[in-house]
C-alpha cells in the first residue's frame, strides 16, 4: 500500500484495496483514484508482474482520460497477479472471486484491459452486475473486438499529422504490441492510406519498408500464431520495433517501454500513445527536444473508455464510434494548439486540460475525493 500512497496528491488515490484468497491463489489490487466526476471506470489488467504502483499510475491515467474525454466518470484500475494465458477453468474462478470480493465497491466499474477480454467482463457481470466491454450477446459493445481504441487512434492521427508536416496517406507506421489496440489501429490507419512497416508481439518483430499485409497479420494473430510466422518481411527480435524507421510510432503494450536509456533508438516524427503510461516523463522530454511530437496516452487512446461509458448508458455502437471521433479529434486539436501557442510539452498541456476538469468537479462534491 505504501507504493500507492507515495503517489498521493490532491487528486487521490481515494481508495486502495488488496484482495487475497490463498486457496485460489488469488492476489489482486484495486485502486480508485478519484470519483469527483462519477463512479470510476477502468480496466482489469492481468499479468504476473503487475504491482500496486503500476495500478495506481494506471488509475490516475484513467482519471485524466475520463476527464479529458468529458465523461461522467472518475478513474480506477484493478490488477490481478497471474498468467493471462491460463486455461478458462483456472482463469475464470480467479476473476469471479476478485469481482465477488469487490461486489460492494460501487465506486468502480470493471472493464477489459491487457490480459482480460469480453468473456472476462461477462463473468464479472454475472457475479456483480457491474462491468463494461461485454459481449454483444449480453447487449454490450465488445470494444476490443470492434477496435474502439484503435478507431480513436486513427482519428488522433488524422488531426496530429498536420502539426508535424506529415500526410497520413503514405505515412510509415510502426506498432509495438499487435493486440486488441495495435491490430485495430493498424487496420484503421491502413484504410486511410498509411503503410505498416513494422509490428511486434511478445515473440518478435516483423518489418518491411515496402509495407506489410495488415489483414494477413491480423489473421495470424486471430489464429494464435506469431507475427513472425508471416511469410514476408524481415524477422527480428521483439524490441527491434523500437529501431524501426517510420513516421508514426505507436506503443500499444506495457508501461514504460520507452525510457531514457532506449529513447534514442526511436526514429520517428510522431508518437501516438496507444498504451497507458508507455513512456517515462524523461523520455518524453528528450523526444520533444528532438522535435518529435508525442500525443499523450489519455488523449490518444481514450476511444476504449469512451465506448465503455457509452455502453454503460445503453448507447449503440454507431453512437459510440461517433462520440469517439468527436471527442478524440477535439481533444487532440485542443492539446496540440496549446503546444504550438505556448511551446509546452504535449503532456503538460493535456494535464492542464484534464486536471482543470477534475478539480472543477471536486468543487461540487461534499468531500473533495470520496
Amino acid at each position: 500500500m505504501a507504493d500507492a500512497f507515495a503517489l498521493a496528491d490532491e487528486l487521490g488515490p481515494a481508495k486502495v484495496i488488496h484482495v487475497c484468497e490463498p486457496s485460489l491463489g488469488l492476489k489482486a489490487v484495486l485502486v480508485v483514484d478519484n470519483v469527483a466526476r462519477g463512479p470510476s471506470i477502468g480496466g482489469l489488467r492481468m499479468a504476473p508482474d503487475v504491482s500496486v504502483q503500476e495500478c495506481a499510475r494506471l488509475a490516475r491515467a484513467m482519471t485524466l482520460k475520463n476527464a479529458a474525454a468529458g465523461l461522467p466518470h472518475g478513474g480506477g484500475k484493478s490488477v490481478l497477479y497471474g498468467d493471462p494465458r491460463l486455461p478458462r477453468d483456472k482463469k475464470e474462478p480467479l476473476i469471479r472471486a476478485f469481482a465477488h470480493a469487490l461486489r460492494n465497491e460501487q465506486d468502480y466499474i470493471f472493464g477489459p484491459d491487457m490480459g482480460t477480454d469480453e468473456s472476462c467482463m461477462a463473468w464479472v457481470k454475472d457475479e456483480i452486475g457491474r462491468s463494461v466491454g461485454l459481449p454483444a450477446a449480453l447487449g454490450g459493445i465488445p470494444l476490443d473486438e470492434i477496435g474502439a481504441t484503435g478507431w480513436g487512434l486513427a482519428h488522433c492521427a488524422e488531426v496530429a499529422v498536420a502539426y508535424c508536416d506529415l500526410r497520413l496517406e503514405g505515412a510509415r507506421v510502426a506498432i509495438q504490441g499487435f493486440g486488441a489496440v495495435g491490430r485495430h489501429a493498424a487496420r484503421f490507419l491502413a484504410a486511410r492510406g498509411a503503410v505498416l512497416v513494422a509490428a511486434s508481439d511478445s515473440r518478435g518483430t516483423i518489418a518491411d519498408g515496402r509495407g506489410l499485409d495488415v489483414a494477413e497479420l491480423i489473421r495470424l494473430k486471430q489464429a494464435g500464431r506469431a507475427l513472425c510466422d508471416h511469410a514476408a518481411g524481415e524477422k527480428l527480435e521483439r524490441d527491434a520495433v523500437i529501431d524501426a524507421e517510420c513516421d508514426i510510432w505507436i506503443p500499444a503494450a506495457r508501461p514504460d517501454v520507452i525510457r531514457e536509456a532506449n529513447v534514442r533508438h526511436l526514429r520517428t516524427k510522431l508518437v501516438l500513445q496507444g498504451a497507458n503510461i508507455p513512456f517515462t516523463p524523461g523520455a518524453e522530454k528528450m523526444l520533444a527536444q528532438r522535435g518529435v511530437l508525442v500525443v499523450p496516452d489519455f488523449i490518444a487512446n481514450a476511444g476504449g473508455v469512451i465506448c465503455a461509458a457509452m455502453e454503460y448508458r445503453g448507447a449503440t455502437q454507431p453512437a459510440a464510434f461517433a462520440a469517439i471521433e468527436e471527442k478524440v479529434r477535439a481533444n487532440t486539436a485542443a492539446v496540440l494548439d496549446e503546444v504550438k501557442a505556448r511551446g509546452v510539452l504535449p503532456r503538460e498541456a493535456a494535464l492542464v486540460l484534464a486536471t482543470k476538469r477534475v478539480t472543477q468537479a471536486m468543487g461540487y462534491r461534499r468531500f473533495s475525493i470520496l
